[in-house]
């Protein structure tokens, strides 16, 4: 997966974690990668100030505001930030992002809730971290961009 390649440990990003991560990231992800025509993006559920092209959380930047919202901002400061990233735990994970991203998020995966927020309390700390090198959160454009490549 090109720059994602040594972000998840063991460096094995499967498709429905990828397409969980561009529904948290990246909206046109939404629909997952396949030769269908993409559907429209669901709505954004209520509260989360999602936008168009920055998935269900508004972006990057959405998904680190939630984790911030819910007493994660030093978490998330560790992933952004240049040192080490720390851990997250999949319960913690689920109260941040919220039952409605959550739900939305496993049923487009095919993956169960627990499953889902397993793999992606694994996942974000290297993916946000990859997407972040110099401390800086980029725009949704370039965060799309990073899935496509």
């Amino acid at each position: 997966m090109g720059l994602f390649d040594n972000a998840v440990p063991g460096g094995n990003i499967t498709k429905p974690l990828m397409i969980a991560l561009g529904a948290l990231l990246v909206g046109k992800m939404l629909s997952g990668r396949s030769e269908e025509p993409a559907a429209p993006p669901a709505p954004a559920p209520a509260g989360t100030g999602a936008s168009a092209d920055g998935g269900l959380l508004g972006g990057l930047g959405g998904l680190l505001d939630k984790l911030k919202d819910a007493g994660h901002g030093n978490v998330a400061d560790s992933w952004v930030g240049t040192g080490q990233n720390q851990p997250i735990n999949p319960g913690d994970l689920g109260s941040a992002l919220g039952p409605a991203v959550i739900r939305e998020i496993a049923q487009r995966t095919g993956m169960n809730e627990q499953e889902l927020l397993q793999q992606l309390s694994t996942a974000l700390p290297g993916i946000v971290d990859k997407l972040t090198p110099n401390g800086q959160i980029p725009q949704n454009h370039q965060v799309a961009s990073a899935f496509n490549s």
